[in-house]
Parts: structure tokens; C-alpha cells; sequence
């Protein structure tokens, strides 16, 4: 399987939520429904029109197999440091377990790199045991604890 790793169109938003909602914890939170709840193409534009925010996905031909959002956020700390923070990482349930997701990753390493990041940082629920040894296998270690607030 060849795959290409590009930045998301609005075309993609369909595959993307789609991806998002096909997952336990995902199936509580996101609507997948036709057409899509007008809140994900507003998502998706403010996503698409912020430089510090990139909307990634992995492509099989012309079927999107793999997201995830990148942010690059400049720091007061360590001496005015960026840093790239990765969300909403998810591979079509059909592929998972064939390395697309740690392609993903490791791209979203190097766009860091190129950015001038000095830190790369993710969060993953605490239920999600698969996605913590994943992330873990790749280099990424559990140095802080998390705190989350709903409002």
C-alpha cells in the first residue's frame, strides 16, 4: 500500500469525521450523520486558515485512511520555546494495525522538526490502553499529568 500524507481539503471532512466517530469514545462525542452538522465544516475552516494549525491525512489513492491535527504554539518557557501538539490522531478501523498510524506520527515528528519545535506533546484518554503502549513504542513518555476541565 502506497501512501500519501498531505494536508486535508474540505473534500476529506466526510472520511475525517467519519474516522472520528467510528471509535468507542468517539461514537459518544461526534455526529456522523449526512449531511454533516454544519459545526465541522466551521471547524475545518478555522483549522485551514490558522498557520499554526494543520489538518493531516494519509491517503490510499483517493481513499483517506488516516488524520490527525497538529498545532504549533509558541511558549513563554524555555526562552520563548515552540511547541507541536498532536489531537483527533485516528486510522480507518478497516487498516488499523498495518502502520499507517505510525507513519502518521513520525511525520508529524519531522513537521515539528521543520517548524522549530523543541517538544512534540499529545494527550490520549486514559482508556485507551492500545493508543498509550502506540504511543509509547514510538518515543513519547508519560513525563506530566493531564488535567481536562468540560465547560
Amino acid at each position: 500500500m502506497k501512501i500519501e500524507i498531505r494536508v486535508a481539503t474540505e473534500k476529506d471532512l466526510d472520511s475525517i469525521v467519519a474516522m472520528l466517530a467510528d471509535d468507542v469514545l468517539g461514537s459518544k462525542r461526534e455526529r456522523y450523520e449526512q449531511p454533516l452538522p454544519n459545526s465541522y465544516k466551521k471547524a475545518f475552516h478555522a483549522i485551514s486558515s490558522d498557520p499554526n494549525n494543520e489538518l493531516i491525512v494519509a491517503c490510499n489513492g483517493d481513499e483517506v485512511i488516516g488524520v490527525q491535527q497538529i498545532t504549533f504554539t509558541p511558549y513563554i518557557t524555555y526562552q520563548g520555546g515552540w511547541r507541536a501538539t498532536i489531537e483527533g490522531v485516528r486510522t480507518s478501523s478497516s487498516i488499523r494495525g498495518k502502520g499507517i498510524g505510525t507513519e502518521l506520527i513520525q511525520w508529524a515528528i519531522q513537521r515539528a522538526r521543520e517548524r522549530g519545535c523543541h517538544l512534540i506533546q499529545l494527550t490520549t484518554d486514559k482508556a485507551r490502553d492500545d493508543a498509550l503502549r502506540f504511543y509509547k513504542r514510538l518515543g513519547f513518555s508519560a513525563t506530566h499529568e493531564g488535567l481536562k476541565m468540560k465547560l
